[in-house]
């Protein structure tokens, strides 16, 4: 059985559509859909720099447009389920057919440019926990007032709040853990996201839904969700909520997954596979040069 899965914020790097951009029909779909949502996704993902593309509002639609355009462009029907890591969910909405590609993405613009809008009312940050025991990390963490907002498995969770309370935590470690900064503008799936969940559920009000082809698993609690309605409801909430992709890679398991492709720009969530759930065979689509060999993965799991 297979799986797509779709990275979240944090994957970016720059030149991350070099590659996509040389066919002409993934070209042609970057050009259109740089229109519908009013940015240049082709500069941004060829000649902007690391900071330009950290930014929420650039990094966000950058990376559902770049999952969405490897997808299409590897040309497999034979998955069985679909997933996100946070912004990815809106990757995987479209992917099951719970909403159109042109919907993600401007939903998704506008998800980008109200959390921008939040972060910049704080000075607010995320820092990568490596090791150390759970219990003991949660507690350390709550210690300074720090939120828990993803758990990702394989000894990672991910440490969100005020800048310096992070600070103090990388100075001041919990005992096994490494801290390293993630290149990200704000407090991601907390508290301090609230003002952009209005924003956000007004526009998804508007947007039609399917019959979703495929379901998808939940951020939330790792949950099979095959109702579109759902599915974007939970998009919305999960913008002030905790990631727990954690208990997504065990429903994995437990649906008897076999293989998992992460779409471009692909790295983070196939080593967070290997470590946590190594028993399910993962291949990173990086970049088009990876289609043949994704293919390949992907017929091996029919």
């Amino acid at each position: 059985m297979l799986a797509l899965i779709a990275p979240g914020q944090g994957s970016q790097s720059p030149g991350m559509l070099d590659s996509w951009i040389q066919d002409p029909t993934s070209r042609g779909l970057l050009e259109q859909w740089s229109a519908d949502i009013d940015l240049d996704l082709i500069r941004l993902g060829t000649s902007a720099d690391a900071d330009e593309i950290k930014d929420t509002a650039n990094a966000q639609p950058l990376i559902v447009a770049t999952s969405l355009l490897s997808a299409y462009a590897l040309r497999v029907n034979n998955y069985a389920v679909v997933s996100g890591h946070s912004v990815g969910e809106l990757t995987a909405a479209a992917l099951c057919g719970a909403i159109t590609d042109t919907d993600a993405l401007q939903l998704v613009r506008a998800r980008g440019i109200e959390m921008a809008k939040a972060a910049a009312q704080s000075a607010s940050g995320m820092s990568a926990l490596l090791g150390g025991d759970r219990s003991e990390v949660i507690a350390a963490l709550k210690s300074l007032g720090l939120v828990a907002a993803n758990e990702n498995g394989a000894s990672q969770i991910v440490a969100a709040g005020d800048l310096s309370a992070l600070a103090t935590l990388a100075a001041e470690p919990p005992a096994g853990a490494r801290v390293r900064a993630l290149a990200v503008a704000g407090a991601f799936h907390t508290s301090y996201m609230s003002p952009a969940v209005a924003a956000i559920a007004t526009i998804a009000a508007t947007i039609p839904t399917r019959k979703p082809l495929v379901p998808t698993i939940s951020n939330a609690d790792g949950a099979v969700v095959g109702d579109a309605d759902l599915i974007l409801a939970g998009i919305v909430s999960q913008i002030a909520s905790p990631v727990r992709w954690d208990l997504c890679m065990e429903r994995l398991k437990a649906m008897g997954v076999t293989g998992v492709i992460e779409l471009a720009p692909a790295a983070t969530l196939v080593g967070l596979l290997k470590r946590t759930v190594p028993e399910i065979e993962s291949f990173g689509l990086k970049s088009a040069q990876d289609l043949d060999a994704a293919r390949e993965f992907a017929e091996r799991q029919a």
